[in-house]
């Protein structure tokens, strides 16, 4: 089995300029993996409040799917499953853990899509109701 390689977000700096790269479209579509998905919205997450962090994932990625032609890009379902996963995390950190430690060991720990299909089948995730709109798990539900 091969090793995972490791988060390239380490330090504070990276992770300020990856936001930047994302909000401009300058990132390139295949740089914006999961891990760097996770990383800007643990950043807006830790810059403000939950609904509007979520608002800010959400309309940037719709603009970062568009202007680079990906309009596949954009799930609602597992955007707000990400952010309310990602917020619970950060409210359970311990204040004094430097973010970028935080970062690096959410992305260590749920680095995958693995925790999302616990709680939801692929027939209900990839539904295009899931797609467009908030839908509730179908497996395990959310606490």
């Amino acid at each position: 089995m091969p090793t995972p390689q490791p988060p390239l977000y380490r330090s504070s700096d990276q992770i300020t300029q990856l936001v930047s790269d994302f909000e401009a479209g300058t990132l390139a579509p295949d740089q914006f993996n999961h891990h760097a998905h996770m990383t800007v919205a643990l950043w807006y997450l830790s810059q403000m409040p939950f609904a509007k962090a979520t608002a800010t994932m959400r309309t940037n990625i719709q603009h970062f799917a568009a202007h680079h032609h990906q309009s596949q890009l954009y799930h609602e379902t597992i955007t707000g499953f990400w952010m309310r996963l990602l917020r619970h995390i950060l409210d359970s950190a311990d204040p004094s853990e430097p973010f970028a430690d935080v970062v690096y060991r959410v992305i260590t720990t749920f680095g995958t899509m693995d925790v999302f299909f616990r709680h939801y089948s692929k027939e209900r995730a990839f539904s295009p109701e899931a797609r467009q709109r908030w839908v509730n798990p179908d497996l395990i539900p959310l606490p």
